[in-house]
């Protein structure tokens, strides 16, 4: 079989993009001895891997040139948007069997939850008190009610019934997805909505642990991204752990910013010896410190699926994060016995969260070689692509 990936931005196309999402997702075909190659737009880059397709954009919405790759399938990664319908409609008149894969936690719509979408985007804007948060707030929710259902959702619904399934990254969002396509186009639109998470790599896997998991909790994030990923309250949250539990050590990881540092800097000496600012590490690294770690903390606003957490989750650590509308896919990764969401989404909530589950662990309550096998079953790449056959094709 020939099976392509396509995402219609021109991302670059190296070693990263070939890590995650679109460009994994080929990688788990190819694993399962199917030919597979990623599409992506002009223009290229010098670190573009063979692999990768270039192409004219007008290319993507032709059904002719989709239908001279001799494909038996395409898994799209076009988010549902309307401005990347054409490219669905094309793959489909090319009848070339398509999925559309929906890279978002399914609130895309108040059609989707009118009470959850509405909690979106007050937590999109940073839920402070200022006038200017709620200006912001004001102009989305204005939007989705106006030029959102007006507009967007019937050109959206345009683009998600070309596909043969529509594949979304947790149970909550595929639950969100059928509500909202059973307005789109009825229970026939609805029973194409499949569960699909993004996939992980290999590499991020337990195997035999020659000494047991530390007492540690890592952080992965784009820390100069204040609005999603909160340094600031990971800081906070951070320096009250390690304050209360003398044993407990921290890893941080991702890009540095100069607020974190000088954060660090003010910590007091015994702190700053087990708190870890790694930077950005590779991926060898990055699998070594899970494997090593009992908890993955995430302090974000907001998270489409939460592909690092997937990666710790394979390397048998439990994840804490916060409950929320915005954070769907938590509540799937926390529900097999594999980690906690904060019931209050503040400093005392969130130091709860990790201190109950450093208590389970101290307890034995938790096992790493069973939360590393469940979730490789599920998240591994070669598990994520072979499950697309179970779809009907």
């Amino acid at each position: 079989m020939r099976w392509f990936t396509c995402t219609p931005v021109a991302f670059g196309g190296g070693a990263d993009f070939f890590a995650r999402d679109s460009g994994l997702m080929c990688r788990g075909f190819q694993s399962l001895g199917i030919e597979s190659r990623a599409v992506m737009p002009l223009p290229g880059g010098d670190e573009d891997e063979s692999d990768l397709i270039r192409t004219e954009f007008r290319n993507l919405e032709s059904a002719a040139w989709w239908r001279s790759q001799n494909l038996d399938g395409v898994v799209l990664y076009a988010w549902g948007a309307p401005k990347f319908r054409k490219v669905a409609a094309a793959i489909r008149q090319a009848e070339i069997f398509l999925v559309l894969n929906q890279d978002n936690g399914g609130l895309v719509s108040p059609l989707a939850g009118f009470r959850g979408w509405a909690m979106e985007q007050w937590i999109m804007t940073g839920r402070g008190r200022g006038l200017r948060c709620w200006i912001s707030f004001l102009k989305l929710f204005v939007r989705g009610l106006s030029v959102g259902l007006v507009v967007t959702d019937p050109l959206r619904a345009r683009h998600l019934k070309q596909g043969n399934v529509i594949a979304c990254v947790s149970p909550a969002a595929a639950d969100h997805y059928r509500s909202l396509c059973r307005i789109y186009g009825g229970e026939v639109l609805a029973q194409r909505v499949e569960m699909l998470p993004h996939p992980v790599e290999p590499t991020f896997a337990l195997g035999r642990l020659a000494e047991p998991k530390l007492r540690q909790v890592v952080c992965v994030g784009r820390w100069q991204d204040h609005l999603q990923k909160r340094p600031l309250l990971m800081q906070a949250i951070l320096q009250a752990l390690v304050e209360k539990d003398l044993a407990v050590q921290v890893e941080i990881i991702g890009t540095l910013t100069s607020d974190l540092e000088c954060w660090h800097q003010s910590l007091h000496t015994d702190f700053q010896n087990r708190v870890h600012l790694r930077g950005r590490v590779d991926r060898e690294q990055l699998a070594t410190i899970l494997r090593q770690s009992q908890i993955f903390y995430s302090p974000s606003a907001f998270e489409s699926f939460g592909i690092a957490a997937g990666e710790a989750l394979c390397c048998g650590c439990s994840v804490v994060a916060k409950h929320s509308v915005s954070m769907a896919t938590f509540d799937w990764f926390a529900s097999k016995e594999s980690g906690r969401l904060a019931a209050t989404d503040d400093v005392e909530g969130h130091l709860r969260a990790l201190e109950n589950e450093l208590a389970c662990w101290e307890r034995g309550d938790r096992t790493p070689s069973a939360i590393s096998e469940f979730w490789c079953a599920i998240l591994h790449a070669n598990q994520v692509a072979g499950r697309i056959f179970n779809f009907g094709f």
